[in-house]
């Protein structure tokens, strides 16, 4: 199985970009990841950075698709944070959620990993199949009918977060989906809530139908969202992967691009 993967991410209407993405892959296992992160200037960058790191070099060191690995890896994230917070300052109160795929190439499947309100899409045919969902108040008010999720996406307390790495007093809530087998065709979008507050499933899955690149639809996207951007709009951030479809004349397994 060949993947081709394309990153996108800008500061939006902001100073400073809180996002970080990041991709470790060898010949059989790739680990992908966005996160976003919360605390001011000097606060977000570094959780998120930190959590990038931690993961990535806990990957590289024990590759696969455990669900108990995986976990431990996200509570090891959530751990380096908390101990970069007791340096004090701009560090204290920082905070960063977690979107992340582990996929392995030999066994074509994949498993996601995510805490807080960044997420993970499955397409297939052009269509949402598997999405992860969010840790934050408005997900509540969905699951309890309070919402649709068109009305969760534009809620004034949608940022409201109910888990997401640096937590200190309980551990944050890290959910591991089932194994998933991944096909010819398939397109698959890390984002943070920069990208799908903006697009909607909709906007996504309409992007990616009028794309025949993972380039083709990163570039959609971030034209989608300068377009729609409102003043002071968040930073955004992606990650695309397609699985390539059999007989390509692509010869390059992997193909990460800023």
């Amino acid at each position: 199985m060949e993947i081709e993967i394309v990153t996108l991410t800008r500061p939006g209407g902001r100073d400073y970009n809180e996002d970080v993405y990041g991709h470790w892959y060898n010949d059989r296992h790739v680990l992908c990841l966005v996160a976003d992160g919360a605390g001011g200037h000097g606060g977000g960058d570094v959780a998120s950075a930190t959590a990038r790191a931690s993961l990535l070099g806990g990957f590289a060191t024990q590759p696969g698709l455990d669900a108990d690995v995986l976990r431990a890896l996200v509570a090891r994230a959530n751990e380096a944070i908390v101990e970069r917070q007791a340096e004090g300052g701009k560090l204290a109160a920082m905070r960063t959620t977690l979107v992340m795929a582990a996929i392995d190439l030999e066994a074509q499947a994949m498993v996601w990993a995510h805490s807080g309100d960044s997420r993970a899409y499955l397409f297939r045919g052009g269509a949402v199949v598997a999405r992860t969902t969010d840790h934050s108040l408005v997900q509540q008010m969905v699951a309890g009918g309070m919402l649709d999720d068109e009305g969760a996406r534009l809620h004034p307390q949608r940022n409201v977060l109910l888990s997401a790495l640096g937590s200190v007093t309980e551990p944050p809530q890290i959910d591991i989906s089932e194994r998933m087998r991944l096909e010819p065709g398939d397109a698959l979008l890390l984002c943070s809530d920069g990208v799908w507050e903006v697009l909607g499933d909709e906007g996504l899955a309409s992007s990616l139908q009028a794309s025949r690149t993972p380039r083709q639809w990163t570039d959609q996207i971030d034209a989608q969202i300068i377009a729609r951007a409102k003043p002071g709009q968040d930073n955004y951030t992606a990650i695309a992967l397609w699985v390539m479809p059999e007989g390509h004349d692509d010869e390059t397994r992997l193909m990460p691009a800023a």
